[in-house]
């Protein structure tokens, strides 16, 4: 019975995890057609309405009885939509702000810092054997993607913003999600409407500094219009999947699947868009999926440890009661025949009943 649920897990891990890069990468591909082709550049605006379609989607959802909504404390739910709302309008300012390369370098170091607020927090214990795999993992995508590092001293304090907010907000979904005991969809039902309040309210502010023009001035297509749709609709399958994933497995886990989303996205750019590729890409992506491998494989390993560890300590309990009852039994038995040699007769089990 537990072997059939450790599977159904397993796979359940592993749809949430190609959900996760099927639907980032297409809403990628979406994104930049809406921003590049056709000239909507305004990305946190955008973003709100990705949540805000989130919301409805899954109220609708709740009310046909998809899954049951739990509510979680008011304070805490507060706190933690407007943490991630506020990551994600720092991470588009540093964009806006920094050199695409110093941009990358920020998301690459989302996860030594997550490792290290973890280990200082949380106590959690990384084996170096991870570590090393990470390092791998991040020597390549650092390799393939990372091209300029023009540095300034406004793009920096937001870059730090955008680490700090990012690894805060990743860690609380994966501990609220296990502390409370409530479902991914359960948190992202509770919190998207204050991720989208937030980001809705600061959005057109933020697009108008890094753009210089305003959302409300933009003149709508019919095009334009399609694909806003379609990138919410993709962003609902995304949003679910980012809980999904950091719920089920861990927020380094999560990144390690972003930069790996990353790989894809620039082999994808290679082969169907024709984007410029040199060796020095073919390089940092292997290298990248090299780590990711080590990455996976020292992960189920430890996995694997720890649950016989775990199931040790049970097995050595019973067998302590075991070797306790034979003992009392033995004793017992000595007492009985000492009775009997001393001319008393055994009391059995009968005459106590």
């Amino acid at each position: 019975m537990a072997s059939v649920e450790g599977s159904g897990f397993q796979i359940g891990m592993v749809g949430s995890l190609a959900l996760s890069v099927a639907s980032s990468v297409s809403i990628v591909i979406c994104n930049k057609a809406l921003m590049s082709s056709l000239g909507f550049p305004y990305a946190t605006t955008l973003t709100s309405w990705h949540l805000m379609v989130t919301f409805c989607t899954l109220h609708v959802a709740q009310r046909f009885h998809l899954f049951e909504p739990k509510l979680i404390d008011a304070k805490t739910v507060v706190l933690f939509g407007i943490l991630n709302g506020t990551s994600i309008g720092f991470l588009n300012l540093c964009l806006g702000f920094n050199s695409v390369g110093f941009y990358q370098m920020t998301k690459l170091a989302i996860i030594p810092f997550t490792v290290l607020l973890e280990t200082i927090f949380l106590k959690k214990k990384f084996s170096k054997s991870i570590k090393f795999s990470l390092l791998v993992l991040l020597f390549g995508v650092g390799i393939a993607s990372v091209t300029d590092l023009n540095l300034n001293l406004v793009g920096s304090i937001l870059s730090f913003l955008a680490i700090a907010t990012t690894c805060v907000g990743q860690i609380m979904t994966n501990t609220i999600q296990k502390r409370l005991k409530v479902s991914s969809t359960q948190l992202l039902y509770q919190s998207s409407p204050f991720q989208a309040a937030i980001l809705f309210a600061t959005g057109p502010s933020v697009d108008r500094l890094l753009t210089k023009r305003s959302v409300f001035a933009y003149n709508y297509s019919f095009m334009v219009l399609v694909f806003i749709v379609l990138s919410c609709l993709i962003a609902v399958s995304v949003n679910f999947s980012t809980f999904l994933v950091i719920g089920t497995t861990s927020p380094v886990t999560y990144q390690v699947l972003g930069h790996v989303k990353t790989c894809l996205i620039l082999s994808f750019g290679y082969i169907i868009l024709h984007d410029p590729f040199t060796a020095r890409n073919i390089m940092g992506i292997l290298t990248a999926v090299f780590g990711m491998g080590l990455y996976s494989y020292f992960s189920v390993q430890e996995s694997k440890k720890k649950s016989a560890n775990d199931s040790l300590p049970i097995s050595q309990m019973a067998q302590k009661e075991t070797v306790a009852l034979l003992a009392s039994k033995n004793q017992d038995k000595d007492h009985n025949e000492t009775k009997r040699s001393n001319g008393i007769p055994a009391a059995s089990k009968d005459s106590f009943e």
